[in-house]
This record gives C-alpha cells, structure tokens and sequence, in this order.
C-alpha cells in the first residue's frame, strides 16, 4: 500500500533488521555459512538455490521468503561458502534500518536525497556506479530498484568488510551480477532496464538470470 507521500506502507509482520554496517544485517552476520544462515532464520522457507553470476561459478544464492513462493530475502555466497551480500526485497524483504533510516521499499527519489544528506562528506560519501546506481563503498551499501505493485522501489544491497571495496561498482565491484539486472536507478544508454532490449550480453552459455 502506497502513503499520500508516495512511500510504501509496512507490509503486517514484516521483520525489522538493523543494518551493522559490514558486520551484520538482522540476525544474518557477513562470513556465516549457509547452514549458519538457514539457522538464524528458522522461520524463513528456502524458495530457491541459484547460479548468481555467469563469470563466477562458484558464487550461489539462496532466495529465501516469510511465507511460501514469496521471495523476501537473497543470500549470496561466495566460493569458500561464506556469506558475503544480503538484498531485501522491495516489496515483502525485511525492513533494513540503518542509523534510524529505513531503506527499503522507499521511493528512490526520496531515499536518494536523504542518503546523500547523511554520507556527504570526505570520510563517507555517496557514489555512483557505472549505470548509476548510488551506494556508500564505506559502508558496504548499494541502493538498487525494483517493480512492485507499488511503483519503483527500493531494494537495499549490502556487502561485507571484505567485498566492500568499489562495492557500487557494476562492473569491477563484487556485487553478484544478477543483482545488477532489471530495472535500474535511472536511464543508462537510453534504457531503465539492464540488459536493454536487444542487447548481446557475454554470459557464457548456459546462465540464464534467476530472477
């Protein structure tokens, strides 16, 4: 549900995860593995395991959801099994806070202004990747989009310690690339969508987008 403001309404017992800035978000710490992770999330039913980038094999995702055949969560793995990129859902993930600011399901607009008044300064600042999404390399965010039912929302990407270097970088950052697919921040080569139609991506064959 949409507020006169343009802003999502909190979907009813939506969990809320405080966002430890490259240690932890919610119950989920970077670095555990995927056992560690269906553990702290008992109530979590695992919707899907899935190949997350075509030049990576061995990175995995685990879609996971609150309830059945609805995605809330993505849990990405990296080669060794650790956990290292966690993605709420727009519409129905957790309700990712950080320092009193809630990230997801926002209006991008929105989001964008007050993120940019919080990390503008030399020490934390906002930047942009390549395509023009906008994240905090210092903290290990990345902010991306996503339809809903609801019009373009948020949807918060969060990397940790060690994956956080040049983290909004699409190209050379270590975001999963089927992270970066669909509707982007803003148009990119006349295009809001990555892949734009018609498009010969180099994925070798074989991978297909999950999601």
């Amino acid at each position: 549900m949409v507020s006169e403001a343009g802003e999502t309404s909190p979907e009813p017992g939506r969990p809320v995860w405080v966002l430890n800035p490259l240690e932890s978000i919610g119950p989920l710490h970077f670095g555990m593995s995927a056992d560690e992770v269906r553990a702290a999330l008992p109530e979590a039913f695992e919707l899907n395991r899935f190949s997350a980038d075509p030049f990576y094999p061995d990175i995995y995702g685990l879609q996971l959801g609150f309830h059945p055949a609805v995605p809330a969560v993505y849990a990405y793995f990296e080669g060794t099994g650790r956990l290292f990129c966690v993605a709420a859902d727009a519409a129905h993930g957790p309700r990712v806070i950080l320092e009193g600011l809630e990230l997801t399901g926002r209006v991008p607009a929105v989001l964008e202004a007050t993120v940019f008044d919080l990390y503008s300064s030399p020490v934390r600042r906002v930047s942009y990747g390549p395509r023009g999404n906008p994240g905090v390399d210092d903290i290990g965010m990345v902010l991306r989009v996503q339809d809903t039912a609801s019009g373009v929302m948020t949807r918060p990407v969060l990397v940790g310690r060690e994956w956080a270097d040049r983290c909004t970088d699409d190209w050379e950052g270590s975001v999963p690339e089927c992270e970066w697919l669909g509707r982007q921040w803003c148009v990119y080569e006349g295009s809001d969508v990555w892949p734009p139609p018609g498009y010969a991506t180099n994925w070798p064959s074989g991978w297909t987008p999950p999601f």
